[in-house]
């Protein structure tokens, strides 16, 4: 696949300051954070027009009893349906998506905001969970780790009415997927993964066909019968936690930097980059300042990535090679 330099040049970043698709506290302070440790400035760098609309806001609905055992189901629903709405004008009016959570479950809303702007979208999901239980196989029922049950048509039949949810209906297919990075799959996340044939690569696969071949493979299988666009959905948890300790749900044998960083700057020479999420920064969970500053800059260092920082220097400053003027000897006098 050759690089392409058609993409749109402008950047909309969504904060989304939101924490209740899941029990834990502190992962909406994750905008904050990632914007703290540089983001719009390394963003402009790259010579991007950067928009940052904010932070979303979010409501917290009193009457949001469990459904089953599924926490905040309304909140979650109407959370999404937020930020779908917020997605899909970022990327209506041109511009790369960018939303920085908060919690995995508002990629539910963003995946789909995207998709009804561009319906042949493909997702590549980075991250050491599947985040493809239903209601029904969840053992915690948090909906940060259904995410992706809510998005495929194959799973239609298989999930129950939540409520908050009535608003959306599934748009992807299983072919139009592929994971990156899994290393702590559920039961019957794993039943799902094999009777849908999803391609997957865990850390294992990472491990035996080497990140280069393992991103062939992904960019082959979702872009070899069309170009389309491409939705990066990346939980920082991907990494190993000795890289990225501020995270909720830590698990080790993680990405290496040069594994996660090789991920986005591949995406990016696809010139296909349409949206992205980078979500579960929790600044709560750090033990250290130094810690939460580790964390939010390699989330930093990950969008840059994907929004083609190079590691051979290759920016937009220089253009061609300087010629000294001639009134330079005067300068050395």
């Amino acid at each position: 696949l050759g690089v392409r330099t058609d993409r749109a040049h402008s950047v909309a970043v969504l904060g989304a300051p939101f924490s209740k698709g899941q029990k834990r506290r502190g992962v909406e302070h994750g905008p904050k954070a990632i914007r703290d440790a540089g983001l719009v400035e390394r963003l402009s760098q790259l010579d991007y027009h950067v928009h940052d609309f904010g932070d979303l806001s979010f409501q917290h609905l009193e009457m949001d009893g469990h459904f089953m055992h599924v926490p905040f189901p309304r909140t979650v629903g109407r959370a999404s349906q937020l930020v779908s709405g917020a997605v899909s004008s970022a990327v209506g009016a041109g511009h790369i998506s960018l939303m920085l959570g908060g919690d995995h479950s508002l990629a539910i809303g963003s995946v789909e905001g995207h998709a009804q702007q561009c319906p042949d979208l493909c997702l590549v999901w980075v991250d050491a969970h599947a985040d493809i239980n239903t209601p029904l196989t969840s053992p915690s029922g948090n909906l940060h780790g259904q995410s992706v049950a809510f998005m495929l048509k194959e799973l239609q039949e298989k999930m129950p009415d939540v409520p908050g949810f009535s608003w959306m209906k599934p748009f992807l297919s299983a072919t139009d997927l592929v994971y990156i990075g899994l290393r702590d799959v559920d039961p019957g996340e794993h039943i799902i993964l094999k009777n849908l044939g999803i391609q997957y690569f865990s850390m294992r696969d990472i491990d035996r066909l080497g990140i280069h071949r393992v991103m062939e493979v992904t960019l082959d299988h979702l872009l070899a019968r069309k170009q389309r666009p491409i939705h990066l959905s990346f939980d920082i948890d991907a990494f190993d936690p000795c890289l990225a300790p501020a995270t909720g749900t830590p698990v080790n044998g993680g990405l290496t930097y040069r594994e996660g960083i090789y991920i986005t700057e591949e995406i990016h020479n696809t010139g296909l980059l349409s949206a992205m999420d980078l979500v579960e920064v929790n600044p709560i969970l750090g033990t250290s300042r130094e810690a939460v500053q580790a964390t939010a800059g390699l989330a930093v260092d990950v969008i840059a990535s994907s929004l083609g920082q190079t590691r051979e220097g290759a920016h937009m400053a220089y253009r061609e090679i300087p010629t000294p003027k001639e009134d330079t000897e005067q300068l050395r006098l």
